[in-house]
């Protein structure tokens, strides 16, 4: 056995792949490898459940993308809210998987009761429950909102604040409802009291949402008795429930192919379910078919992080699933308000493609430059809408005068990236920072100034880990996760107005946020609340849709302030020239990096177990317990499950008897889709399995062990973001050249903080990715709708 000394780089170890280490098996490469490359579903996106059907990877690639989980014949048990392949899962022999999506077995498990509170014995949400109930609530105001546009305006029903009560006023006086003195009777109250400088607002904590009530027995017993007659599993019953409502069962009568709204469900199950419910009547060319297929299209885009797509991607989609006319079954989508379309980043009031191409055909002249026209769904249509106006409304009110001395504050700031970023906090609304590791300090001391200067300031991180390196910089009361802020279980509480009693907000992982958490975020920050959106923007990005840091970014119309502070050591050395899309060589005299090559998955997978359960611990004075393993999938001969039961054979044996874990598992806790917590158990309970997360308890409630946690020894680096460890053992067999990128690899190698070893299997591609393969793009209306809406600094 080597230690890590033997295998280590020398002096002048160079990072790339030693000569003959890319010696790799001929059979090494699996046909249905899963990897988390964000060219199929952007990676491990969400939530790690595990396989969707016995037919694992069937849409390729290991997405555990939002919306999959196990068919009728699943393997491991339903996913919390995604699986492994881009949203396609369960069984093939037309039913459809029982698995759910983000409201799947996330909304079962809010609905049951939570556990008992500590003192009066109410029942409390968990902060993944509450998490949804927030994501649910942000919808029905989405949806309020486009019922409004849609409606008929009257006069003065856009007005808002005083303008609004003056004209009620003035009718008022006019129907003689109230006589005229009645309105200067008193002064009218102000929208929301000055905060104080000398007295800050008191940390408190928001009473959780409650969850939806579950559907009743009678529409469930409904909706079982359709599937039954479709030769569905009818265990979808309340799955079909959650996506459909309670008239579920009338719905899929009537239109069998609503049967896609079910986060997992694939076409072909769908029309497996039609045909044995119409009959004869079933037909490719079926309209609602047509509509069903659009709308599951764009959902399926979203796992891959799109909010829209050209409207030429989707006809190209249409005639895959052998629907006869695709430019008819998306103009009859269009017509029916399953989709909206976009022109240039504007939303086409009247015009649709189908009259430019009559036109055309009637000899038109077309003299204006050639427009890219995009469908999207109104869900993630309205919220980057929303997005663009509340961070319009932050970045374009005027920064009010509070007397504080920021200038004093950027004086004795840190560093002179932090002083740059503490004096443009002072003037803006909206400033959005940039940097590696190094620059999370500067960030905090944003907050560490402004609560110096008497106002109300907090910080928010992606994950658990974040939030504890963000409390040791600013205080515990001061640092939260971003989804325990939104949902009201930690933070300062709303203010009157229910805005999040804040004066200045920091978000780090920035780049984590997707567009629908992003606009709940903004939508709960007051007026005259400045917000501070930072991050590493060669991350690997969000689990949902959207890429709101990169959008902001790229509108390049808010003061924006990049770290001129480098990471430390030669692993910052080394991320940071894999970051602009160099592999080079570091000194490493203290084994920083470590360099280890391997032929093929096999012997990837025993020196991964040597490294961790030895070398590591032995060569280094890193314990087992503090060293991650991270790899490109969740498949494989050498993915996370190959290498979480090695490790866990060699580790902590066991027969796996609390839902197929032992106390003392290392274990991956999918809290959210996209939010990944790392623990270890500890004992199970009525409750549910206990775990503890650096120092902090958890319960995972029983109905959620097998579908919400996995094995944590190994993980994606989609798991990884937002967290960091002493040491990373990344491992890179040959059949996983084709899930790198530069963006993972930076993420990979950046989750190390003292020790990086490289099991190196995939010979000249983990350069070439480096240089070559920047991020998936992903197709997003953010930038122009920001853009429209901001002001350009004059000075950027």
């Amino acid at each position: 056995m080597a230690e890590v000394a033997e295998a280590s780089v020398a002096a002048s170890g160079a990072t790339n792949t030693p000569e003959g280490a890319g010696e790799v098996a001929e059979d090494s490469a699996p046909a249905a490898e899963e990897t988390d490359a964000a060219g199929t579903a952007e990676g491990d996106t969400t939530s790690e459940a595990d396989d969707s059907s016995a037919e694992e990877g069937a849409a390729g690639g290991d997405g555990d993308a939002a919306g999959t989980g196990d068919g009728a014949a699943g393997t491991e048990g339903s996913a919390a809210g995604t699986g492994d392949g881009p949203a396609e899962a369960g069984d093939g022999a037309g039913g459809a998987g029982d698995g759910s999506g983000e409201g799947g077995a996330d909304a079962a498990a809010g609905a049951e009761a939570g556990v008992a509170g500590a003192e009066g014995g109410t029942p409390e949400l968990s902060e993944a429950q509450a998490e949804l109930a927030a994501q649910r609530e942000l919808r029905a105001r989405i949806e309020a909102r486009k019922a409004e546009k849609e409606g008929p305006l009257a006069a003065g029903a856009k007005l808002s604040g005083q303008a609004a009560d003056l004209l009620a006023a003035v009718r008022a006086v006019e129907s003689g409802e109230k006589p005229g003195a009645s309105f200067f009777a008193s002064a009218p109250a102000p929208r929301r009291p000055a905060p104080l400088p000398e007295a800050p607002a008191p940390v408190r904590t928001q009473p959780p949402r409650p969850a939806p009530v579950a559907a009743g027995p009678e529409a469930l017993a409904a909706v079982r008795a359709v599937l039954s007659a479709g030769s569905a599993p009818d265990s979808l019953a309340p799955q079909v429930t959650e996506a459909l409502g309670e008239q579920a069962a009338e719905v899929l009568r009537g239109d069998p192919w609503q049967l896609l709204a079910v986060p997992g469900v694939r076409p072909e199950q769908a029309d497996g379910f039609a045909r044995a419910l119409l009959g004869a009547e079933c037909r490719p060319d079926d309209p609602r078919r047509a509509a069903a297929l659009v709308a599951w299209i764009l959902e399926r885009a979203s796992v891959q992080g799109h909010t829209a797509l050209p409207i030429a991607a989707v006809k190209a989609a249409l005639a895959e699933r052998s629907v006869p006319d695709p430019d008819e079954a998306v103009r009859d989508a269009i017509t029916e308000g399953v989709v909206l379309v976009f022109q240039d980043g504007e939303a086409a009031l009247d015009d649709e493609p189908a009259d430019a191409e009559e036109s055309a055909e009637e000899g038109e002249a077309q003299e204006s430059a050639p427009v890219e026209v995009l469908l999207g769904l109104d869900r993630y249509a309205l919220a980057e809408e929303s997005l663009a106006d509340g961070l319009a409304r932050l970045a374009n009110a005027p920064v009010k005068d509070d007397g504080s001395d920021w200038s004093a504050a950027a004086a004795a700031a840190p560093s002179p990236s932090a002083a740059e970023l503490i004096r443009a906090v002072a003037g803006s609304g909206l400033v959005t920072h940039s940097g590696g590791e190094a620059a999370r300090a500067e960030s905090a001391a944003v907050v560490t100034a402004a609560h110096g200067l008497g106002l109300r300031a907090a910080a928010a991180a992606h994950t658990r880990d974040g939030r504890r390196r963000l409390a040791s910089a600013v205080g515990a009361e001061r640092a939260f996760t971003v989804a325990a802020l939104l949902s009201g279980t930690e933070g300062p509480g709303r203010d009157e107005d229910g805005a999040l009693a804040l004066d200045v907000l920091v978000v780090q992982d920035a780049p984590q946020l997707d567009v629908e958490g992003a606009a709940m975020l903004v939508e709960s920050l007051p007026d005259g609340c400045r917000l501070v959106l930072g991050g590493d923007p060669e991350v690997l990005g969000s689990a949902g849709a959207g890429r709101v840091f990169a959008d902001l970014l790229a509108a390049r119309a808010v003061p924006h302030v990049a770290s001129r502070t480098p990471d430390p050591g030669p692993i910052g050395e080394l991320v940071s020239g894999i970051g602009v899309g160099e592999l080079g060589q570091v000194e490493a005299p203290g084994k920083e990096v470590v360099i280890v090559p391997v032929r093929d998955a096999g012997e990837a997978v025993h020196r991964c177990v040597q490294l961790v359960a030895d070398s590591v611990p032995r060569a280094l004075g890193v314990p087992t317990e503090q060293t991650q393993v991270i790899t490109v999938g969740h498949g494989g001969s050498a993915g996370t499950r190959a290498l979480n039961a090695a490790l866990k054979q060699r580790l902590n044996p066991g027969p796996g008897r609390f839902g197929g874990f032992d106390p003392g598992d290392r274990v991956a806790y999918a809290e959210a889709p996209g939010r990944t917590s790392v623990g270890t158990v500890g004992s199970a309970g009525p409750d549910g399995l206990h775990l503890d997360c650096a120092g902090e308890r958890l319960v995972v409630p029983k109905e959620r062990v097998e579908s919400a946690l996995r094995h944590g020894w190994a993980l994606t680096a989609h798991q990884a973001a937002g967290t960091r460890w002493p040491a990373v053992v990344a491992v890179l067999p040959g059949d996983a050249a084709q899930g790198l990128s530069r963006s993972w690899v930076y993420t990979a190698f950046g989750r190390a903080e003292r020790h990086l070893s490289v099991v190196h299997g995939v010979d000249q591609a983990l350069a070439r990715a480096v240089a070559e393969v920047p991020a998936p793009a992903r197709t997003t209306r953010l930038t122009p709708l920001l853009t429209a809406l901001l002001r350009t600094p004059e000075a950027e």
